[in-house]
């Protein structure tokens, strides 16, 4: 008994079998790019215009990168990128080359302002860096071993390191990525998904890879005010080195706190301000003089407020007590 597929064969033949699949139609570019692609190239159109490379001491000197932010010239960079030069050579993405002069440098956070000669340039708009997260999306923008305009995406790997800097001073609350980064991406933008500077690129371990720090933005706005009026940032010194961490709900209730997260301690200099007022490592400070000390950025802007020399009150927890102490903050060393 023949088979269903060769009865109909003997009578319709071939004609009304199905014809084989046709190729996909591929798609267009727009519809090939994924939504990482996207992020990234809009990203990249936005900011780049602003990023500038930077060249200090004439050609036999250093150079980096550096971030506009004001649309008179004033862009943000590292200190070991000006170093102890007054005047900068400044290269625009359009490839104009002007003269930046260094407006003020602080070595204790490795930033710099420098004031390039210019108007109606291309500027950056400044994020939060307190509201980062590990795993988002970060993109780096420079001009690495001189190839300008590169861009590199990651992710946030950590948030509240703390990093000695190439001027050997050490940095609190630096953002780890794994955005690539290489010698020249110094001083340029670290920047979210919605084109956001949220950190100034700064530095790599070698020879590791894919272990990249960046200097929180935050950090560079509570600062800023002061390079610009006087090229230097007067700070207060407790000598101490921290990190932020979360207050247990238990604890927060036990003393009526409202604050969610303190700075715990994690080394106290010998015979500095804070070993004096009697503070020790695993303290978690709570307030400082008259503020909240909820994140590293808030002590940094607590030392710029307060006036050096004046006693303070701090405050902070200790195996589930609560003391208080009056620190007294000196002039920020130079070392």
């Amino acid at each position: 008994m023949a088979s269903r597929f060769w009865e109909h064969f003997i009578t319709n033949g071939f004609e009304d079998q199905a014809q084989p699949p046709q190729p996909a139609k591929e798609p267009d570019e727009g519809e090939a790019l994924d939504a990482f692609s996207r992020v990234v190239i809009r990203v990249a159109d936005q900011l780049r215009p602003a990023v500038v490379n930077l060249r200090a001491g004439g050609r036999r000197g250093g150079s980096g990168s550096g971030i506009l932010f004001a649309p008179d010239g004033f862009l943000l960079t590292n200190h070991h990128v000006v170093g102890e030069h007054e005047r900068v050579q400044v290269r625009l993405n359009d490839g104009r080359e002007i003269d930046g002069r260094v407006v003020g440098n602080d070595p204790w956070t490795d930033l710099a302002v420098v004031q390039a000669g210019g108007s109606a340039l291309p500027f950056a708009s400044f994020g939060d860096s307190a509201k980062l997260r590990v795993g988002q999306l970060v993109v780096a923008i420079g001009s690495p071993l001189g190839f300008e305009s590169t861009v590199t995406a990651g992710v946030v790997s950590a948030t509240g390191r703390t990093l000695r800097s190439i001027t050997g001073h050490l940095v609190d609350n630096v953002i780890q990525t794994d955005a690539a980064l290489n010698p020249g991406n110094s001083g340029g933008p670290l920047v979210d998904s919605r084109g956001h500077v949220i950190g100034v690129n700064t530095a790599v371990i070698q020879p590791a890879q894919g272990i990249c720090f960046a200097i929180p933005i935050n950090m560079a706005k509570h600062i800023l005010p002061q390079l610009m009026k006087h090229g230097r940032v007067m700070r207060g010194y407790l000598g101490l080195h921290a990190h932020p961490v979360p207050i247990p709900v238990a604890v927060a209730r036990q003393f009526g706190l409202t604050q969610t997260r303190g700075v715990e301690v994690q080394m106290v200099e010998p015979d500095g301000p804070a070993d004096q007022a009697g503070l020790q490592e695993g303290d978690v400070i709570i307030t400082f003089g008259d503020g909240p000390a909820t994140s590293i950025d808030d002590l940094h802007k607590l030392l710029t407020e307060l006036p050096v020399g004046i006693p303070s009150t701090v405050v902070f927890l200790r195996d589930h007590r609560r003391f208080e102490r009056m620190v007294v903050p000196t002039d920020y060393p130079s070392f």
